[in-house]
């Protein structure tokens, strides 16, 4: 029944986001207005998202100014610059209003600095202390992803008290599935998740039935860490605390679906060197020059591997079937060697892989590169004995092949574990650089070994 629902709504999205784009296509902007008040702030964003720029702008203007900032939220970081540049400060302004401070200060670091002053200067003076807080800390962080808006209790009162202090206050921050306990000097000291304060006799003291802060985050952690200690523990929120101990926000669900999205996306997309958060309507000239970049080092490398056979020029003229399978070696090292590299940028990222245990992960892929290549070592090697007649040539081939996967193991554990330490994204070079590593091994000892025995 969940499926069904999901898949009847998913398809209900569509349906509206084409009805928008037609209408738009053909002039009727107080319908498109009309269309975009009854869709969710996250739909609209889609629906920029998956429009060219003029088109995007237009829709922009329609949009409610009272749901701009949830849909900034929710927009890829290229869509969302490429708006907010167009923006006024006191429209950035008035659009952060009701926002989370994680969220204001998350848009704010995406603009130039001038300008992210100027939309502080146009809130009021209690909204700019809290984003300007959230702002000291980095943004991949603890800190730059945490929410200031905590609700806290002390430990020397009853249920009863905090019961008529939450009734007071009216409402609860979003997401808001435990209070914090601390004290005088706002020390963490305990939590006390909700279900416990509605279940207890309202007589009960907090320190009683509050639990104990073991668990609390570092306001300097890493957000892949953070990340990893959510999937773990199964949170919802968790409290952030300084060098001192003293409670400076907490951290929920919501901001940690959003790492692992982006840590998603940008696997992904650095695997092609693609920004994660690249704009799929970007103007040519943009997207011509990011992946140019990319191109350009691709050629380098290919330039290094295509070395390798300029060496071997004579032996190559000499006999044509060697320069019929010498990019079959290659080719397998090539892949071979990008499973491996695959599995150990997963293993980084979710921080499985150490110093501890590189060792042996090592070992392990030399193995599996040995056994592979003796496997497809002996297939590769017959299948070129009976199509060219020639044993030599099928040895050669067989030869270069078991070694070039066994070396297609070895890198593709140590290049990216080699990249990480010199602070340079294994996701964005890894497949390059294994990939150069095994086309120059795998001509050169196929090439090499039939230069000595058949030339």
């Amino acid at each position: 029944m969940a499926e069904n629902y999901e898949v009847e709504a998913s398809s209900q999205t569509h349906q509206t986001l084409q009805e928008v784009s037609r209408a738009l296509e053909n002039g009727m902007f107080v319908h498109v207005r009309r269309l975009l008040e009854d869709m969710e702030p996250e739909d609209i964003a889609h629906l920029l998202e998956a429009s060219p720029p003029k088109s995007r702008l237009v829709l922009w203007q329609l949009t409610d100014p009272e749901e701009q900032g949830e849909i900034l939220e929710e927009l890829s970081e290229d869509v969302k610059d490429g708006i907010m540049v167009r923006m006024q400060p006191e429209q950035l302004a008035a659009a952060t209003e009701g926002m989370d401070t994680d969220d204001v200060a998350y848009l704010l670091r995406s603009l130039p600095d001038r300008v992210s002053q100027d939309v502080l200067a146009q809130m009021d003076a209690q909204d700019r202390a809290r984003v300007e807080q959230a702002l000291a800390y980095p943004e991949d962080t603890a800190g730059g992803m945490m929410n200031i808006d905590v609700v806290t209790i002390r430990s020397d009162v009853t249920v009863d008290v905090v019961l008529r202090y939450l009734r007071m206050k009216g409402s609860l921050p979003e997401a808001t599935d435990t209070l914090y306990v601390v004290d005088e000097n706002s020390h963490l000291i305990g939590s006390l998740p909700i279900t416990a304060l509605l279940t207890t006799q309202p007589d009960t003291d907090i320190i009683d039935i509050m639990e104990d802060a073991d668990e609390a985050i570092p306001v300097d952690m890493d957000d892949g860490e953070v990340a990893s200690l959510f999937e773990r523990r199964n949170w919802v929120s968790a409290p952030v605390v300084d060098e001192n101990q003293h409670l400076v926000g907490r951290i929920t669900i919501d901001d940690v679906v959003d790492i692992i999205r982006e840590d998603a996306e940008h696997s992904m997309m650095s695997m092609a060197g693609l920004d994660d958060e690249e704009d799929t309507f970007a103007p040519v000239l943009k997207s011509t020059r990011s992946r140019s970049i990319w191109l350009g080092a691709n050629v380098l490398a290919a330039l290094a591997a295509a070395s390798v056979s300029n060496l071997f020029e004579a032996t190559l003229e000499q006999m044509a079937a060697i320069a019929v399978l010498m990019t079959i070696v290659p080719s397998m090292g090539g892949v071979a060697g990008n499973q491996t590299v695959a599995l150990v940028i997963r293993g980084l990222a979710v921080g499985h892989i150490g110093d501890s245990n590189t060792r042996w992960l090592l070992n392990k892929e030399a193995l599996v590169g040995l056994l592979n290549g003796v496997i497809w070592a002996g297939i590769i090697g017959g299948v070129v004995v009976l199509w060219k007649g020639n044993l030599m040539l099928g040895a050669i081939i067989a030869a270069a092949m078991l070694t070039n996967l066994v070396v297609a193991g070895i890198a593709g554990v140590t290049v990216p574990i080699f990249l990480k330490k010199m602070k340079i994204d294994p996701a964005l070079a890894g497949g390059m650089a294994l990939t150069t590593i095994t086309d120059m091994v795998g001509l050169s000892v196929f090439l090499g070994l039939a230069t000595i025995f058949l030339v």
